[in-house]
């Protein structure tokens, strides 16, 4: 395949999965595809055998989940609109609030179409060090009802609550944030029939103390008497996708070594500038760990456009391909065509070890966006 392309690991995405159920089968709680971290559809038959159905962001990603791979479908989001709220409501299963406004605004029609309706509560508790843009509960956060915000004669109104805190974590932040989350809020978690714990749970990482998780998820279940849930993204294809990609010139600049590459940071993997973050490049080492250390960038006009500094055994060529790992969450999702860039194709490596192309795109997918 031409480059650049994403190629998802149909064995490594079922194995992460497998773990997953593992976690619903010893605590009997349900958890969901966060679609917002991964909604390539073509893998969702294989993974419906394993997960409870899909949490959505909204109305495309609610549609995307119920039409492509069934089971429940929930919804939360930041602020609905009164013009998608309808839709929404026809098709979702659960739908978390963000504010009280919301709730009191668009509960009765949920309530009409026989949903769920929860509110998403903020405990205030954070548990991350270097992620401030994936904090939901740092000072001032948009996200989640506080507990000076929170009228309790609205509870009758609840059919359960959902929080989400976490970013890429172990269980012991989880288990930090629901003592918060009880401290704060114990008298309306007895109130309702169930707790969704939202994502950022890194389940299928290899140091994760599933045991903890389980632990954690018996307690909540067993002490308020409610279903949990779970959401994670990361957790379903974690370690699970790559991004291979052509180096297309070699240039030096004060002494600096970089290579340009036919893949970009803003438009192909844009968290490394957001979060930011190095991604892994397999057979590479840190800057000057080996004897040849370059500068990786993008052929955009954006001076940052720059994945991160990387060292090789051997010289690079134009013309070497090269293989980011990780790529299989939170970067198809977030690709765009900034510069008129081509989107990468996406592949996928299948259990029989053949390469199937999923989905390429050209030239009208750039034009036909904007007129």
């Amino acid at each position: 395949m031409k480059t650049p392309y994403f190629l998802v690991d149909e064995k490594k995405v079922r194995e992460n999965a497998q773990i997953l159920a593992s976690v619903m089968e010893k605590t009997g709680c349900r958890i969901l595809l966060a679609q917002k971290a991964f909604s390539m559809f073509s893998m969702y038959p294989m993974l419906r055998k394993y997960l409870a159905g899909t949490a959505a962001s909204g109305l495309y990603e609610a549609k995307l989940g119920h039409e492509e791979f069934g089971g429940e479908t929930h919804v939360f989001s930041a602020a609905y609109r009164p013009d998608e709220f309808e839709e929404i409501a026809e098709i979702a299963d659960h739908i978390v609030f963000n504010s009280p406004n919301q709730l009191l605004k668009y509960a009765p029609i949920a309530k009409a179409h026989g949903k769920q309706v929860g509110l998403r509560l903020n405990p205030e508790c954070s548990t991350q060090e270097g992620h401030e843009i994936y904090d939901p509960c740092a000072p001032g956060s948009r996200l989640g009802t506080t507990n000076a915000q929170f009228d309790r004669s609205l509870v009758p109104m609840l059919d359960g609550v959902h929080m989400h805190t976490l970013c890429e974590q172990n269980s012991d932040a989880l288990e930090q944030t629901v003592a918060a989350l009880e401290e704060k809020f114990s008298d309306v978690l007895h109130a309702v029939k169930w707790v969704n714990l939202g994502g950022g749970h890194h389940i299928t990482r290899p140091d994760y103390d599933i045991d903890r998780l389980v632990r954690i998820i018996e307690h909540v279940r067993d002490t308020y008497d409610v279903q949990v849930y779970l959401e994670p993204g990361e957790a379903v294809v974690l370690n699970a996708g790559v991004l291979k990609t052509t180096v297309l010139d070699l240039i030096e600049n004060n002494g600096v070594q970089i290579a340009i590459l036919d893949t970009s940071a803003a438009c192909h993997m844009p968290d490394v500038i957001e979060m930011p973050y190095r991604p892994p490049l397999i057979g590479a080492g840190e800057p000057n760990e080996k004897k040849y250390t370059y500068r990786l960038g993008g052929p955009t006009c954006l001076s940052g456009d720059v994945i991160g500094d990387y060292s090789f055994d051997a010289p690079l060529s134009v013309g070497d391909v090269l293989t980011f790992g990780d790529m299989a969450l939170y970067t198809m999702v977030k690709t765009n065509t900034f510069n008129g860039m081509m989107l990468p194709s996406i592949a996928m490596l299948k259990e029989d070890g053949e390469i199937a192309c999923i989905k390429t795109f050209g030239y009208e997918d750039f034009k036909n966006r904007l007129s």
